[in-house]
């Protein structure tokens, strides 16, 4: 049965919410909860080969792609290797949900052009202050997204016969 106090979302918000509930960082949120995000979003186009941020730039702003496909890559020795390829449904700059952070990576447009949804990070730490439930399960994602990432960081170092100091990462 329906509750005749529950609030109704438009199609369009609806749609946002489907479209955000197949992302990591906003799997666990309610549609009450992803509501919170709707205001600060905002659509950018970029064409391809074009920079979205570079490595060490300041975190500020988590992008979503609608359309088209990202290369993220860490520049080794003046040379940029492509670390991940990111593609509609998916989520870069996520360090952005966290407090004073500088990108770990530079991220470029691979498709042809490509739609992002962009929401900043001071936008994020202001819905995270006034609602710590949103942030804790946010967070749990986060955690288990970079955890996923040190699982297969250790299975490439285990494949690579240790061609690289893994202690080098914890010092």
């Amino acid at each position: 049965m329906l509750n005749p106090f529950s609030k109704t979302y438009t199609e369009e918000e609806q749609s946002t919410f489907s479209f955000l509930r197949v992302i990591k960082f906003f799997e666990r949120l309610r549609n009450k909860e992803m509501a919170r995000f709707i205001p600060a979003m905002h659509q950018r186009k970029y064409n391809r080969d074009e920079v979205i941020f570079f490595s060490k730039d300041p975190s500020q702003a988590l992008y979503l792609v609608r359309k088209g496909q990202v290369k993220l890559t860490i520049d080794v020795r003046d040379n940029f290797e492509t670390i991940l390829i990111i593609n509609q449904g998916e989520a870069f700059g996520e360090n952005s949900l966290l407090q004073n952070t500088k990108r770990t990576y530079t991220a470029i447009v691979t498709s042809e052009e490509a739609d992002l949804t962009v929401i900043p990070h001071f936008a994020i730490q202001e819905i995270f202050e006034s609602n710590p439930k949103i942030k804790a399960k946010m967070m749990t994602s986060l955690a288990e997204y970079y955890n996923e990432n040190n699982q297969r960081l250790f299975k490439s170092y285990r494949e690579s016969f240790g061609f690289f100091s893994l202690r080098q990462m914890f010092e």
